[in-house]
């Protein structure tokens, strides 16, 4: 039977083909894939955590000549990183033989463990981008109206019910509802983060029933089946992460894909080992050792930062233990699918399983 063409109202304001967000993935999702992304008629998304401002530019600038379509920008509220020498040392010391075998000198302390924060904001609202979605903090009401005043739509990322109501009481404009399932770091900044473990089925709607603003459903999400119920769950968008991991835009190393396409249901786990902030991917050599010894690990960004060099050595070399895989609960779903594939490509097949699945419902309305 015919459908409407928006499915809601966020997929509406965006003109969207089918309610989807191509999630942020810093590192892992370049302007090219955002791009491919927007023009195939969804919200693309650019991780952009790990950029200087410099960088940022030049990729929103990509973007732009790439696509006319909607887009977004990902960034992640931290405060600035000043370790003491003692961390950093006790840090390299489980690090530095991982570095050996994979032919790296030892390890150093390095001048800055992530670009700053105010400068990214800054940045971002010098640009101008028409969605600035952002994890691992809730900015003050003053930063999310400097945002809207320049233009952007905000979203802020919530793990938990407390978390969303904090994002809407500065003035988010929609809720991406992280459920434990999402690969990647965990956004929880509001308690403990074993506490904000809820699934994505029983956290969504918790979410709707809490703030009056649109919520993203985030989690477990691979193919139009579950497109259509983050939307019965009330969501206005579902947002897709792992799923583009292995499009032919996706840079991640080829071992990594390997991973993704070769991993069971129960493959992943949730760790704070490899970036000192709890992210859940893939179990490998290289998160259980250095799980073995937590007192160890430093706190994000510095362990990020630290095992970076190690990580980048093992993506060439094709060294699937010592990469960092994330990934959702549910990437297995992915085999069902001609691999590899084309982000234009993955997002027509989302839109014939989204309706597909949409239209077994039509005669229960």
């Amino acid at each position: 039977m015919p459908m409407n063409r928006h499915a809601s109202p966020f997929a509406e304001r965006f003109d969207l083909r089918l309610p989807v967000v191509q999630a942020p993935m810093a590192g892992a999702t370049p302007p090219a894939l955002v791009a491919a992304a927007s023009n195939a008629g969804v919200l693309g998304s650019l991780g952009a955590a790990s950029l200087t401002p410099e960088k940022l530019v030049a990729d929103v600038a990509a973007i732009r000549s790439a696509t006319s379509r909607p887009f977004a920008v990902n960034l992640f509220v931290l405060p600035p990183a000043a370790p003491d020498e003692t961390t950093v040392r006790r840090a390299l010391e489980a690090i530095d033989p991982i570095r050996a075998e994979l032919g790296l000198p030892a390890g150093q302390p390095l001048e800055r463990y992530a670009p700053d924060f105010r400068q990214q904001l800054d940045a971002l609202i010098e640009l101008r981008v028409p969605v600035a979605s952002f994890t691992f903090d809730v900015l003050s009401k003053e930063d999310v109206a400097r945002l809207k005043a320049a233009g952007c739509y905000v979203i802020g990322t919530a793990t938990h019910v407390a978390e969303a109501i904090a994002w809407r009481a500065a003035g988010a404009d929609a809720i991406s509802a992280q459920g434990a399932e999402a690969g990647g770091h965990r956004g929880t900044f509001i308690g403990e983060f074993e506490h904000a473990l809820v699934g994505t089925m029983a956290l969504v709607p918790q979410i709707v029933d809490a703030v009056d603003i649109p919520v993203l459903a985030a989690g477990g999400i691979m193919d139009g089946r579950g497109i259509a119920a983050a939307l019965a769950l009330g969501a206005q968008a579902a947002q897709l992460g792992t799923a583009f991991l292995t499009c032919a835009e996706s840079p991640i190393p080829e071992a990594w894909k390997a991973q993704l396409l070769a991993s069971a249901d129960n493959a992943t786990v949730v760790t704070r080992a490899i970036t000192g902030r709890y992210a859940r991917g893939i179990r490998n050599a290289l998160m259980d050792r250095l799980a073995a010894q937590p007192e160890r690990i430093a706190p994000y960004p510095v362990q990020n930062a630290l095992t970076q060099e190690l990580r980048q050595a093992a993506g060439r070399a094709g060294r699937g233990d010592c990469l960092s895989l994330w990934s959702g609960q549910a990437a297995p779903i992915t085999r069902k699918r001609a691999n590899p594939t084309t982000t234009a490509e993955l997002i027509d097949a989302l839109d014939r399983e989204w309706r597909a699945a949409t239209a077994r419902f039509a005669p229960l309305a």
